[in-house]
């Protein structure tokens, strides 16, 4: 039985300090093109490395870059915000700022999101702690299951209580001579997995709370939390029997076990730093609030969004269930395709909070054959890999490949543009018929040409109107 906490967790540090060049790399592993993006988000992040090494007193005057991605649909503007946050190791949301409403009306608050974040940030912490005490947690794991086991005498644990109160009793440390043998015999069958199949009884707490919906306006998110909080201290937890194999015994105790020893004042303490210093909002959608000069409708309420958002933007202190959290240097990276809208709609207080603005390009034909092949969790590379666990190999042509990424142009240009997404949309009706009958086919190997690529979807293509609903 392997001890999970020998397994080695290296690289959780190591993108902390990337230089730009090399953030670049790594987002060009996942991302095709859009290299003015990659570069402006690369720049940010180091920005934030970089204020951590200026003075103190100058350190909370810089602001972070917050970045507007211009671009139509699908090509990769919250793909590089969420593998940025990944490089960073930054606590990362995203949300759509057509979700929040103007105060008054039906809809979110904005404060939601900075709430979210800190939620996020403290489960990220709370793991990081869980896999420092893992060894310790391991260790007395293991004693209770031995306990379960091989119960100790109450001479012995007369013994033990004895010692921790500095106390030394000869006579019962005579007795305990020849126990160890035994224990650390039944230790290393434990270790050996050779108990494997057994099975024992624990305890554990049943904390079933019973179930409320609240029906809020906006702003009132946190007293979910709250009546649950009550409802866990009216109700507490009852124990209750269970009777499971070592191996999840193991996994129950430890989970225990890690919770007595992890401090949860350090942990949100932590996370709230983590929030405030390097957290990542993704505000996709922002065009969809940045209304005309109409003063009536629906653009009342679109403003009231932006001024909503202002001072988040800006930089406030928002109340959350594990305490106050500024937002002055949380980086805010809004998208939007600003199609009908533009930037220059958006309140001019917003605007200023945007330094940084960069256009995504659309993407070509060229660039879907990349999506398809290159970056590592590439599509082609995602279907053989899911294929491969019925025995059936797939294997692509070359040309069969450009016939895919010249078909998913053509129906991107006949009907709605949804950039790279679209390839999604054909690789599943192309694959269809393989996927369906994998499991009846055995080990054998399936090529894609291009001539197979035309049959499955030349009438689609030719049917416009089935394209719509298709494709």
């Amino acid at each position: 039985m392997e001890n999970p906490a020998k397994k080695n967790n290296d690289g959780d540090q190591f993108f902390k300090v990337l230089t730009p060049k090399e953030i670049v790399c790594e987002l060009d592993k996942y991302i095709i093109g859009q290299d003015q993006a990659k570069r402006s988000v690369a720049i940010a992040l180091r920005n934030r490395w970089r204020r951590q090494q200026v003075p103190k007193e100058l350190r909370d005057e810089i602001a972070p870059k917050n970045i507007i991605m211009i671009g139509p649909t699908g090509v990769g503007k919250t793909e590089i915000a969420r593998r940025l946050a990944r490089l960073a190791n930054s606590p990362f949301i995203k949300v759509e700022a057509t979700k929040f409403t103007e105060v008054g009306y039906v809809g979110r608050d904005v404060e939601s999101m900075v709430r979210e974040l800190t939620e996020l940030a403290v489960n990220m912490a709370k793991k990081a702690e869980e896999e420092k005490v893992q060894s310790k947690a391991w260790e007395l794991a293991e004693d209770r299951l031995l306990d379960l086991l091989l119960p100790r005498k109450k001479e012995d644990q007369r013994g033990e209580e004895a010692e921790e109160k500095g106390k030394t009793l000869e006579v019962v440390k005579a007795e305990r001579a020849e126990a160890p043998s035994t224990r650390e015999k039944l230790r290393r069958m434990l270790k050996d997995g050779k108990l494997d199949e057994r099975y024992v009884e624990l305890e554990v707490t049943n904390s079933n709370v019973p179930m409320v919906e609240i029906f809020s306006s906006a702003g009132l998110e946190e007293m979910e939390f709250n009546i649950k909080e009550v409802f866990g201290n009216i109700f507490p937890g009852k124990k209750k029997k269970r009777r499971v194999k070592i191996p999840e015994a193991m996994e129950i105790l430890m989970q225990e076990e890690s919770q007595k020893l992890i401090d949860m004042d350090k942990v949100i303490g932590q996370a709230i730093r983590m929030t405030e210093q390097n957290g990542i909002i993704f505000l996709d959608e922002l065009d969809k609030v940045a209304g005309a000069e109409s003063r009536h409708g629906p653009d009342v309420s679109r403003e009231g969004v932006q001024r909503d958002l202002l001072p988040i933007v800006e930089g406030s202190t928002v109340m959350t269930k594990y305490g106050m959290v500024k937002t002055d240097h949380i980086l805010f990276i809004a998208a939007g395709a600003f199609n009908v809208s533009k930037p220059s709609d958006l309140l001019p207080e917003l605007q200023g909070r945007f330094p940084i603005r960069v256009e995504l390009d659309s993407l070509s034909m060229e660039d879907f054959v990349r999506i398809l092949t290159e970056p590592k969790n590439a599509l082609i590379t995602q279907y053989r890999a899911l294929l491969a666990t019925e025995g059936v190999e797939l294997l692509f042509e070359e040309e069969a490949v450009r016939e895919i990424a010249a078909m998913a142009s053509k129906v991107n240009e006949r009907t709605e543009n949804i950039g790279a997404r679209r390839l999604h949309t054909v690789m599943e009706k192309l694959l269809d018929q393989i996927s369906f009958d994998a499991p009846n086919m055995g080990s054998q190997s399936v090529t894609i040409t291009k001539k197979y690529v035309a049959e499955k979807l030349e009438d689609i293509l030719e049917d416009e109107n089935l394209s719509r609903y298709i494709l």
